[in-house]
């Protein structure tokens, strides 16, 4: 498999007794990237990244990390990689200081500056036990410590569950103010944070990838279209068969292009409805996307 990204996964299967949570997983994690890995509670994101972690090794298939495989990563290549994840396990008696001042020495890249500026900017309580801080707080003590040493990748697992809405927005503010020439791969369902700081997308289902691709291409691919027609609309029997989610009202047909082309679009629409007062296309925000791909696979639709 080539070695080309940062992550990278191909024909992946984890089976857990009779139970398949990945089927045949492509995923590539370009360098450079913030790569939004997206799915609903279930689609197989939390065992993605636990293979690529070597937290669990795949049942067959090829995982890569740094261009190495993932069930051989050495002490050096973990240390070029930052982890948080939403269910993150610290020693709950250690002060929050203390635990920074004990994972120094771990990493050889730790920036002593960063830490105390992260420190000061996340408002981390030094002198306190983790285990008496809130899920938030302990979610922030977690991406300090996992930025403080300036990693290559950065993985986050769900990071913003059971966060409130502003510490969800400090937490992109300083994960974006740090990004720098890291890649950051962020597995969450909560797709509104991932609109504004994705470059890279792959949207999961049922352990599959439905698909993958960069935020700028998805946006002009992937196009709602409404056609105003002369007279009522009605849906034809057979509609080309990457048009999801189609609709009719009134003299209004709507449907979801997901091979838009804008110069391509009019004869097309001619073919199946005739003439077309007025075409209309536009982006989609990325929680359409996900449920119109995902409706589609789940009924067997999806080109």
């Amino acid at each position: 498999m080539s070695t080309h990204g940062m992550l990278r996964m191909q024909d992946v299967w984890k089976r857990f007794g009779g139970h398949a949570a990945l089927k045949g997983l492509d995923l590539s994690v370009p360098e450079g990237s913030a790569y939004a890995l997206i799915g609903a509670n279930g689609a197989g994101k939390t065992t993605t990244i636990k293979l690529a972690m070597n937290i669990l090794a795949p049942t067959s298939g090829a995982a890569e990390i740094l261009g190495v495989d993932t069930r051989r990563l050495s002490p050096t290549v973990l240390t070029q990689i930052g982890y948080v994840s939403e269910n993150q396990a610290f020693p709950k008696r250690m002060c929050v200081g203390a635990y920074l001042a004990y994972l120094r020495a771990f990493y050889p890249t730790w920036d002593r500056d960063l830490e105390a500026s992260m420190s000061r900017r996340l408002q981390l309580p030094l002198e306190r036990k983790i285990g008496a801080l809130s899920h938030g707080m302990r979610i922030k003590v977690a991406l300090a410590c996992a930025l403080a040493f300036r990693p290559k990748l950065l993985i986050l697992d769900e990071p913003f569950s059971g966060l409130d809405a502003l510490v969800r927005d400090e937490f992109m503010e300083d994960l974006l103010m740090q990004a720098g020439e890291m890649t950051i791969l962020i597995s969450s369902h909560e797709l509104a944070e991932m609109e504004h700081v994705a470059t890279h997308v792959g949207f999961m289902d049922a352990g599959k990838m439905l698909i993958e691709d960069s935020m700028s291409d998805l946006n002009v691919r992937i196009r709602e279209v409404r056609v105003t027609l002369e007279g009522t609309a009605t849906l034809p029997e057979r509609l080309p068969r990457e048009w999801l989610r189609a609709r009719a009202f009134g003299n209004v047909v709507s449907f979801v292009d997901t091979r838009y082309a804008e110069a391509e679009l009019p004869e097309r629409i001619r073919a199946v409805f005739g003439s077309a007062r007025q075409v209309d296309a536009q982006a989609l925000p990325l929680r359409t996307v996900f449920t119109t791909l995902a409706a589609a696979a789940r009924d067997g639709l999806l080109p």
